[in-house]
Parts: structure tokens; C-alpha cells; sequence
């Protein structure tokens, strides 16, 4: 029987962040469910498969193959087709992790959410409070919009977007005693592999920033935030 929370991982190149994923549900407690969305054209995708066939019995973790659409692509698609059935959805990168504490974080994210539609975010131990870089929100946000980030970006300032949206709805909340670390490069807690590389190049840098800015100051956010105003205010 499926959870009410998905959490959606788009990943590339990294299978061995599958037994670290599933060794932080465990310590966790946690009970959502975990989707990891894998490209078929991923160089590591034999080593994703091997890592599915140890999981295969246990209906927390699944793994989808698709074309590779980039992060946001592949959360957009995960994230619509997962609305009719859970109440809550969440993204986190490959290279997150859940920690441990009293309550556990998916806990935390129900309680937070169960009064109709908003968004809450964590620590990860680099953004703080600055910046959500994992995420959950209820699935109406996702229905109402038709997507989990604007299809513009690629792969950075999604979280940009998130902020802006639970900030113009009031509807978002931080929970600084919640940590999902990120071990990334820019704190020290990751190499720096091709795939980091690819998603922090100067282009990448450029395009999600000239898409953010257009959707920010040309309509779209205002388009959107009318929308999560109207559903907040059906929801009351």
C-alpha cells in the first residue's frame, strides 16, 4: 500500500547513492515512499538496475526509466503523474540525505502540510533557510500548476521558484531542526564528478538564471501565484 508522501529523485551517474538513500530511510524510520528516476541512456545504468533487483519486495522504493528530460523535466513528469495518488510530494537530489531525529522528517513534513496546500523545507546544512535545495509540498500545488518547478529550467533556481511561490501564497514554513544534508561540492561533502560539472557550467549557469528572471519579472510567477492564491483561499 503506497504512503501519502512520495519523495522524487531524479538521478544520473551516481547508483551508489542508492544504498546511501535507503540506509538514511532506515535510520530515519522513515515510511514515505522513494522514487528514483533513472535515464536509459545513463552510462550507470546497469549499476541502478543492480541496485533495484536488491530493493526488489520492498514497496517503499521504486525506480522508473525514462528519456532523459533533466532534472526539472523528470520531476515535472514524475511529479504529474503521482498527484492522484499521494498528498504530498517531494523532491530531493541524489546527493541528499535525510538525517535523524526525535520526530521523523516525514513525519514532520505531514504534520506541517495536513492544513491544506503549502510547502516546507529543511536544513541541508549549506542554504540554510535561504534556499529550499530539497522540498515537499501537497500534490494540489502540483495539480493546480501542472508542474513541480516552471518547465523553463533546466536545473538550477528551482528552488528560487519555490520560495517564491510558498512566500506569495503565505503558505510556506522552514523547519531548521529538520536536516536533509547536502553533501555537495560547495561545502566540501562531495567530489566534483561530471555531473556537477555539467549542471554548474557557465551555460547552465546562464540559461537558468536568463529563464528564472523571465519567469520572475515576465508574467509567469504572477500567473502562478494568482492561481495558489485562489486555491489557498478555496482550501479555507
Amino acid at each position: 500500500m503506497a504512503d501519502d508522501l512520495l519523495v522524487i529523485i531524479p538521478t544520473r551517474g551516481r547508483p551508489q547513492a542508492v544504498p546511501a538513500l535507503v540506509q538514511a530511510w532506515d535510520d530515519t524510520g522513515a515510511t514515505a515512499d522513494l522514487l528514483f528516476a533513472v535515464d536509459t541512456d545513463d552510462p550507470e545504468l546497469s549499476g541502478y538496475k543492480a541496485e533495484a533487483a536488491k530493493l526488489k519486495g520492498d514497496a517503499r522504493f521504486r525506480f522508473v526509466y525514462g528519456k532523459r528530460l533533466r532534472l526539472g523535466g523528470t520531476l515535472n513528469q514524475q511529479a504529474v503523474k503521482a498527484v492522484k495518488r499521494y498528498r504530498f510530494l517531494a523532491f530531493m537530489g541524489d546527493d541528499h540525505r535525510p538525517r535523524p531525529a526525535p520526530m521523523p522528517w516525514d513525519a514532520r513534513i505531514r504534520e506541517c502540510l495536513s492544513g491544506g496546500p503549502g510547502i516546507v523545507y529543511g536544513n541541508d546544512l549549506l542554504m540554510g533557510e535561504r534556499m529550499p535545495t530539497a522540498v515537499a509540498m501537497t500534490s494540489d500545488i502540483v495539480r493546480t500548476l501542472g508542474y513541480f518547478s516552471p518547465p523553463a529550467l533546466v536545473h538550477l533556481c528551482l528552488d528560487l521558484c519555490w520560495l517564491d511561490w510558498g512566500r506569495g501564497m503565505g503558505r510556506i514554513t522552514y523547519l531548521d531542526d529538520m536536516v536533509i544534508e547536502h553533501l555537495h561540492p560547495a561545502n566540501g561533502k562531495a567530489a566534483l564528478d561530471a555531473g556537477y560539472e555539467e549542471v554548474n557550467s557557465d551555460a547552465m549557469v546562464s540559461a537558468d538564471s536568463d529563464a528564472y528572471y523571465d519567469y520572475r519579472d515576465n508574467g509567469g510567477l504572477a500567473d502562478d501565484l494568482a492561481k495558489l492564491r485562489k486555491l489557498v483561499e478555496e482550501a479555507s
